[in-house]
């Protein structure tokens, strides 16, 4: 029984892993500015206010002075599951995240910038009721990170900047899950009787972004950025409760895991004096998450499981139009192809691929104030699954709501 106990620290522990990445991938935030928000994310060919930083470096170049914005994306999802079983329909709990972002610039000289970003780009969660049918593989599960980027960029000529920026990346993971009374036999004790598995850990890493941006006419810009893959190596605790044998004790062990390499490019047009558009293209190369490693105390010592997802690819298309000296108004619209294969679709990560459409609007208070809002709606394309743990139907929606507050002197 010792042993076995031992078994579900490490299989607890893969848990943890898997939601991690999970997070990763189907909630992926790329929404670290309102006025790129707005624009469907299409921002990386004119990068042009501090949240470059996570955009595109490069466009810091074409900054003058000192700039500074701040705020953060208000995001309520909702999913509900159709049991194929039973045909029973679970909603998940009502959540709210809010992850934040602050970013500083300054022109250090006519062709130098430098600035500092700290982002949240995982930064998402699912909670389900306590007792549901999904209730072995997940109840609840939140992961939140934070990027600290400090960024120099530096402009070549008035046509071609580069940038660079070097990141500092924390994490952290909590997870719970219904577990039964013998684990080699479920059925021998009613569900009403379950224990309950808590896990919470954390992990930091190190990563770069590199940008460039280049225009050669004054209506045309094109853009690319690099976000390089980062190795966070979690440290966690399994805690057991509400088990009816004493053997079950707690464990501790750590896992490294992938966040992959992330590809931006795209190419600004502007129309007329008040209108511009722009068309980005993203890669995530989630082939990185071929297996998940955890290594644990002996006896166990390392555990491995292969994992397979595919590269994921979202097309982002943008509009901002000045309306007048104070107000601009925006728009976009994603098409995001997820990476996870059905076959691997769990309660923990709901995903499927989607559609967002976005709108949001800028005003301009004085010359050194000026304010963003934006609102996107995300429509999950129906899921079903064949994970024979628990095969059903997912439908899924979120909103998101972000602001900024902008101050250039």
């Amino acid at each position: 029984m010792k042993r076995l106990t031992l078994q579900f620290v490490c299989l607890a522990l893969l848990v943890l892993v898997i939601a991690s990445v999970a997070f990763a991938g189907g909630y992926q935030l790329n929404e670290h500015g309102a006025r790129a928000t707005a624009m469907g994310g299409a921002f990386v060919a004119r990068a042009a206010d501090a949240s470059a930083i996570f955009f595109n470096p490069a466009g810091l170049a074409f900054q003058k002075g000192i700039n500074i914005l701040a705020g953060g994306t208000l995001i309520l999802p909702s999913t509900k599951f159709k049991y194929d079983v039973n045909s029973k329909e679970t909603s998940m709990n009502s959540l709210v995240f809010f992850p934040p972002n602050v970013y500083g610039t300054y022109e250090a000289s006519d062709e130098i910038v430098v600035g500092l970003g700290i982002f949240s780009p995982y930064g998402l969660g699912t909670e389900w009721p306590d007792s549901w049918d999904g209730q072995l593989l997940a109840v609840k599960a939140t992961l939140q990170t934070f990027y600290v980027n400090p960024t120099i960029s530096y402009k070549v000529n008035d046509e071609l900047s580069v940038g660079l920026g070097l990141s500092y990346v924390y994490g952290s993971v909590d997870l719970k899950q219904r577990l039964p009374q013998n684990p080699l036999n479920p059925a021998q004790y009613p569900r009403s009787t379950d224990g309950t598995l808590s896990l919470s850990g954390t992990g930091s890493g190190f990563g770069f972004n590199l940008g460039v941006l280049y225009k050669p006419m004054p209506e045309l810009s094109v853009g690319a950025s690099f976000r390089s893959l980062t190795d966070i190596e979690f440290s966690g605790t399994a805690e057991f409760s509400g088990m009816l044998s004493p053997t079950f004790k707690n464990g501790d062990g750590k896992a490294k895991l992938p966040m992959p390499t992330d590809i931006f490019v795209g190419a600004a047009y502007q129309v007329m004096p008040e209108l511009s558009i722009e068309g980005d293209f993203q890669y995530v190369d989630w082939t990185a998450y071929d297996k998940l490693t955890v290594t644990l105390p002996s006896p166990l010592g390392v555990q491995t499981t292969n994992k397979t997802w595919n590269a994921g690819y979202l097309l982002r298309g943008g509009a901002e139009y000045k309306y007048d000296a104070e107000w601009t108004l925006r728009g976009g619209v994603i098409l995001d192809l997820s990476p996870q294969p059905p076959s691997k679709t769990e309660p923990m990560l709901p995903d499927g691929d989607r559609v967002d459409i976005s709108v949001g609007a800028g005003y301009k208070i004085d010359q050194n104030w000026s304010v963003d809002v934006a609102y996107m709606l995300v429509l999950f394309m129906e899921r079903k699954t064949n994970n024979p743990s628990l095969p059903g139907t997912y439908n899924s929606t979120a909103h998101l709501i972000g602001f900024d507050v902008a101050y250039a002197f």
